[in-house]
């Protein structure tokens, strides 16, 4: 078997510290932005999540309140360095995490254990692309509290790990030309990854096929800057499952579904095409279901009926895989098919600190799968393409 390069994991996630945006808002807002404090705890179960409440008779835990919000954290979100038999249903409290979900000194040491040279965090409190922002009646606290997340993220998160924290920051997704804005302020101080919702509808925004192009300013700043564009599972706050009183394991298994809407939006979106340096990367939905999406979008697109109002995209749909990149950590099937997803658009994740998380024995299943793999391939999939991904 081929040496294991260092890995550089695009998929893994940053519990936001206590304070955040009580250090790096602006003083005058300070008071009326998030900020933690600690009450009891109620659980109930909602189509196969588990949705906490401030307040009940539960356990006592740590809850982030903000306007008209209080959200506290899910163990199984928070769970590294507990055995999988100390994992419970319910909310967890920052002195109940490991360090390293919140501490970036501690969240390289927990890296070195891993054979992680590099990791790429999407965003917790805020969700995966920062919706909850966008969901606030006071945008211009809001405006202030996306910026005051990307600072502590540049400065503090990524800052002095010498570049093995890699910044990924949100923008205001309520108005794309702030959102632009955002993109090129950031990448005037290396940023190079962005994240965005995979489902923009499902929160109440403009789709990617919006006939008056909302979106145009954010793609074009993305793709003007080499901003790679992230979509994490749920990032449009929608979960598929098959009935409501299937069990959570159903839900679990169905994350992918959404990653496979957003992924036959962009490839019939036109965006790809009218953007070429623009670049897309799915989080946690894995890649086994990738080669059948672009079979199928390609088989639609040669028949004259399903062009959008009359016009076809320019080249098949699969062409513009070339900007399109997937993540897996334990999707054997997605790897025998790699030459249909094409092995540059293949990266790796180890989605600490969450439950599917592979750490700390990422070393064990990289072992699994690397005896399938060419050197070369091994080298791509685990590293290099994440590199020339994010334009290191």
């Amino acid at each position: 078997m081929a040496d294991i390069p260092l890995i550089v994991s695009l998929d893994d996630h940053v519990i936001e510290p206590p304070h955040v945006w009580q250090r790096w808002l602006p003083a005058k807002q300070r008071e009326f932005g998030p900020r933690v404090v600690r009450d009891g705890s109620s659980i109930e179960w909602i189509q196969g999540v588990q949705v906490f409440r401030k307040g009940g008779d539960g356990p006592a835990t740590d809850w982030w309140v903000y306007e008209d919000l209080a959200w506290s954290h899910q163990m199984l979100n928070a769970c590294a360095g507990y055995d999988e038999s100390e994992w419970w249903m319910g909310p967890i409290a920052f002195d109940q995490m490991r360090p390293g979900c919140y501490d970036p000194s501690a969240r390289l040491a927990d890296m070195d254990m891993n054979h992680i040279e590099a990791s790429l965090c999407f965003p917790t409190f805020p969700r995966f692309c920062g919706q909850l922002f966008a969901e606030r009646s006071d945008k211009d606290l809001a405006l202030a509290c996306v910026r005051a997340y990307n600072d502590w993220m540049v400065d503090e998160w990524a800052g002095d790990s010498n570049g093995r924290l890699i910044p990924l920051c949100i923008v205001p997704l309520w108005d794309a030309n702030l959102a632009a804005d955002e993109v090129r302020r950031n990448a005037a101080r290396g940023v190079r990854a962005v994240a965005f919702s995979e489902l923009p509808g499902k929160l109440g925004l403009p789709t990617i096929h919006d006939h008056d192009r909302y979106w145009e300013p954010f793609f074009a700043a993305c793709n003007d800057t080499g901003t790679a564009i992230f979509m994490h599972i749920g990032s449009g706050s929608t979960w598929m499952t098959s009935s409501p009183d299937a069990p959570p394991a159903v839900t679990a298994v169905l994350v992918f579904m959404t990653s496979v809407m957003s992924l036959s939006d962009w490839l019939f979106s036109g965006a790809l095409a009218r953007y070429p340096n623009l670049r897309v990367c799915f989080a946690e939905g894995q890649i086994g279901w990738m080669p059948y999406v672009i079979e199928r979008a390609d088989n639609l697109w040669k028949k004259e009926i399903w062009a959008t109002d009359g016009n076809r995209l320019p080249e098949p749909p699969s062409t513009y895989m070339r900007q399109v990149y997937g993540c897996f950590y334990d999707d054997l099937a997605g790897l025998e098919a790699r030459d249909r997803i094409g092995i540059n658009q293949i990266t790796f994740e180890t989605d600490y600190p969450h439950q599917d998380s592979t750490w700390p024995h990422t070393l064990d299943a990289v072992r699994a799968f690397a005896p399938t793999l060419t050197a070369d391939e091994l080298n791509k999939v685990l590293r290099q393409n994440a590199l020339t991904l994010i334009g290191r």
